[in-house]
This record gives structure tokens, sequence and C-alpha cells, in this order.
């Protein structure tokens, strides 16, 4: 079985919307940590301060087909093509240790169901 890594940089807004959409799509379990982004827009500023939104980065180890079906549905429901409220993207695994035999279990469930 091969894997890839997930990764949704969002506004933090959206992280609940993204993970409740990625759970739907059949991904189980997914890592939360806090950023900071700059992008090519300018930066509001008030009182000479500059506002920073903090943002969400997800991290999903799924099985590499499930994680392009989990990708389009955060795609889709969060409309990032057509608004600039993040970014998502998949990595290829070479290597993994940790993962535990019921979550592959249940990724090889999910993919017998679609066939």
């Amino acid at each position: 079985m091969k894997f890839s890594v997930l990764v949704a940089m969002l506004a933090e807004d959206l992280e609940e919307k993204a993970i409740s959409s990625a759970k739907a799509a059949g991904a189980t379990g997914v890592t939360i940590l806090n950023g900071r982004g700059i992008g090519a827009a300018e930066k509001k500023t008030f009182f000479g301060l500059t506002y920073e939104g903090s943002q969400s980065v997800l991290i999903f180890v799924l099985e590499k087909k499930l994680s392009l079906r989990v990708m389009k549905r955060i795609v889709t429901d969060l409309e990032l093509k057509s608004h600039s409220r993040g970014i998502c993207f998949t990595l290829p695994l070479e290597h993994i240790a940790g993962i535990e035999h019921r979550q592959i279990e249940q990724f090889e469930r999910l993919l017998k169901d679609e066939l």
C-alpha cells in the first residue's frame, strides 16, 4: 500500500470545516499546526500595526488514492479555487513507521468499497 501526505494551509477559521470535509471523504486523523504566512497581497494596517491572520496547517497521512479524494473534497467544500483562502497539496511518502494496523485496515475497506 502506498501513502501520501496531504497538507492543507488555511485561514484558522476554516480549520473545522476542512477537518469535517476530510473526515467525510475518508480521512481518519490529522495533525494540526499553527502558522503565519506572507502572501502576494498587501497586508492590512491599523494605526501602523500590520494584521496577519493566523493560519492552520493540517497534515494528513493517507493512502495514495484516498489522499486525492480528500484533497478534492477540501478544495470543493472550502472553495479554494475561487477564493484565495488557502492551499492544499500532496507529497508522496517513501517510508513510514508508526501507523496503526487498524488505520491501514480502514484504508483498505474504503478502497474495496470504491471498487
